[in-house]
C-alpha cells in the first residue's frame, strides 16, 4: 500500500500507543483509595492543573465549533469567546479557592457533597446532582461526534463513523479505568502541548497556502466584507446577544463537572492562582486560530451550511497542508476530543458513584468497592455518549450553548453556597427547578422568544434563579433555621 495512505494509521497508531503509555505510568503505585482515584490525592501541581484545567475544556468544540463559527459568523467570534473565557477563569479562585478549602477541610470529592455538606438537604443535593449529569450528557455527546469528523477527513472517510467513534471512546475507557485522575491529568499535559502547538501550526501552514495571513484576510474580506464586522454575518452579536454569551461562559465554566472537580485536586491554593493567570493568556493566543481558519474556509468551500460548516477545519487542512501535516494537526485535534471526554467521565462516574451509589445502596462500600463501581459506571456512560452521538446535531454550537445554559443555572446556588449568609436550602432548590423549567419553556415554546428582551435565555433564567435565593434571605421567607 502506498506510504501516502498508510501515513494517516500509523500517526494516529503512534499517538494512540504514547497516550496509553501515559496514562499507565505509575499504575503499580496507586494507592487504590477513593481520594487517589477520583481527585489524584489532591496533589496536583502548579503546572500540572494548568494543563488539565486548559486540556479539558478545550474540547474538540475548540477545533471544529470555533472554525464553524468562524465560517458562520466571522471574527466577531473570536474576541466573543477569547474575553469571555478568559474572564470565566477568574471563577477559578474566586470560586475554586473556597471550593479547594472546604473540600480538603471536610474530606469532599464532588460538586453535590459540597452542597449538602452545607445545607445538610438532600433533595436539593440530588436535584444539583441531576442538573450536573443530564445537562453534561449533551456536551459529552459532542466528542465523539468531533473525534469523528476529523477522523473521516484523516482517513478519507476509510473509517466509518460510528466504528470510529467506539474505537477511539474504548480507548479512553481504558486508561480512564486503569489510572483514575492521576492518568487523565498526565494526559492531559501531553495532550494540552499537542494541541496547543499544533493548533498554531495549522494556522500558520494554511496562511502559507493562502499567501500569508494579511493576504487571506484581505480575500475573505472582498468575499464578504460582513465576516469581518462586530456584529458579524446577518447581524448575530446584537449588544445584548453579545453580553450574554459573555456571561453564559462565565456561569457555566465553572459548573461543568470535570472542572468543579478540578478545583480539588491541587496541592496549594497557590496552583488555582497561576491558573487564573494563565488561562486567559492562552484563551486570548489560541482562539484566533480556528476562527480565521474557518473565515478563510470561504475562499474555497463557499456554500457549506449546517453541520457541514463544523467540517470546515479538516476541510482547509487537507487543501492547504501536506499529508503528514494534515495527519499531525489531525491528531492534535484529536487530542482535544480525549482530553475532555475523559475528564467528563471521571468526573460524572465520581460523582454518580459517591452521591448515588455509597448514599442510598452501599454506604459501607470500601474505598476499592467504590473505584471498581466508578470504573463499570465509565464504560456505562462511555455508551450513552456514544447512543447519543449517533445522530449529530445540526450545529455543534447549537447543542453547546443548550448544555450550558441548564449548567449556568446551578451558579447563583454554588455562590449561595460558597458565600451567602442565612440562605435557605429551599430557596436553592426552588431556584434550580425554577430556571430549569424556564429553560424547558423556551425550549418547547410555551415561554415566546420575546421574554428574553433580546437576550440569550441565559440571562432571564440565572437573574430570575438569583432573586429566588436573595428573597429566601429576608426574614419574611426563612421556613427553618439559617444554615
Amino acid at each position: 500500500m502506498n506510504l501516502e495512505l498508510l501515513l494517516p494509521y500509523l500517526t494516529l497508531a503512534v499517538y494512540l500507543i504514547f497516550t496509553l503509555w501515559v496514562g499507565l505510568i505509575g499504575y503499580k503505585s496507586q494507592t487504590n483509595t477513593a481520594e487517589d482515584y477520583f481527585l489524584a490525592n489532591r496533589s496536583l501541581g502548579a503546572i500540572v492543573l494548568f494543563f488539565t484545567l486548559s486540556a479539558t475544556n478545550f474540547s474538540a468544540f475548540f477545533f471544529l465549533g470555533f472554525a464553524g463559527s468562524g465560517y458562520r459568523i466571522g471574527i466577531s467570534y473570536y474576541p466573543m469567546m477569547a474575553w469571555g473565557t478568559g474572564f470565566a477563569a477568574l471563577t477559578f479562585y474566586f470560586i475554586g479557592d473556597r471550593v479547594w478549602r472546604l473540600g480538603k477541610q471536610f474530606a469532599l470529592i464532588t460538586p453535590a457533597e459540597l452542597i449538602f455538606n452545607r445545607f445538610q438537604h438532600q433533595p436539593l443535593k440530588l436535584i444539583f446532582l441531576g442538573v450536573m449529569v443530564i445537562f453534561t450528557l449533551p456536551y459529552l455527546t459532542l466528542q465523539p461526534i468531533g473525534a469523528v469528523y476529523l477522523l473521516e477527513n484523516l482517513t478519507g472517510g476509510q473509517i466509518p463513523y460510528f466504528l470510529g467513534e467506539t474505537f477511539l471512546t474504548l480507548a479512553i475507557v481504558f486508561y480512564v479505568c486503569i489510572g483514575g485522575m492521576n492518568r487523565v491529568a498526565l494526559t492531559d499535559v501531553f495532550q494540552g502541548i499537542l494541541m496547543f502547538v499544533l493548533m498554531i501550526v495549522a494556522l500558520l501552514a494554511i496562511a502559507h497556502g493562502l499567501g500569508g495571513i494579511g493576504t487571506a484576510n484581505q480575500a475573505v474580506y472582498d468575499l464578504n466584507p460582513e465576516l469581518f464586522t462586530r456584529q458579524g454575518v446577518d447581524n448575530f452579536f446584537t449588544q445584548k446577544k453579545w453580553f450574554s454569551y459573555m456571561c453564559l461562559w462565565t456561569f457555566t465554566l465553572p459548573m461543568l463537572p470535570q472542572m468543579f472537580m478540578r478545583f480539588y485536586t491541587p496541592k496549594t491554593s497557590a496552583s488555582l492562582k497561576v491558573a487564573t493567570i494563565f488561562y486567559p493568556i492562552i484563551t486570548t493566543i489560541l482562539f484566533i486560530c480556528p476562527v480565521l481558519i474557518g473565515m478563510w474556509g470561504h475562499l474555497v468551500f463557499p456554500d457549506l451550511i449546517g453541520k457541514e460548516a463544523d467540517r470546515i477545519f479538516p476541510l482547509m487542512l487537507n487543501e492547504y497542508t501536506s499529508k503528514w501535516l494534515t495527519s499531525l494537526v489531525m491528531v492534535g485535534a484529536l487530542s482535544a476530543f480525549m482530553s475532555t471526554l475523559d475528564s467528563q467521565l471521571l468526573a460524572l462516574s465520581s460523582m454518580i458513584t459517591r452521591d448515588v451509589y455509597t448514599t442510598y445502596f452501599r454506604p459501607q462500600a470500601s474505598l476499592s468497592e467504590q473505584t471498581l463501581v466508578g470504573r463499570l459506571l465509565i464504560v456505562v456512560l462511555a455508551i450513552i455518549g456514544l447512543i447519543l452521538a449517533y445522530q449529530p446535531p445540526e450545529s455543534i454550537l447549537a447543542l453547546a450553548t443548550q448544555a450550558f445554559t441548564g449548567l449556568s443555572v446551578l451558579f447563583p446556588t454554588v455562590i449561595a453556597t460558597l458565600y451567602g449568609r442565612n440562605v435557605s436550602p429551599l430557596s436553592c432548590l426552588l431556584s434550580i427547578l425554577v430556571g430549569e423549567g424556564i429553560l424547558v419553556g423556551f425550549q418547547t415554546g410555551v415561554i415566546p422568544p420575546s421574554f428574553t428582551l433580546g437576550f440569550l435565555p441565559v440571562i432571564p433564567i440565572v437573574a430570575i434563579s438569583s432573586l429566588i435565593i436573595i428573597l429566601g434571605t429576608l426574614p419574611m421567607f426563612q421556613t427553618s433555621r439559617p444554615s
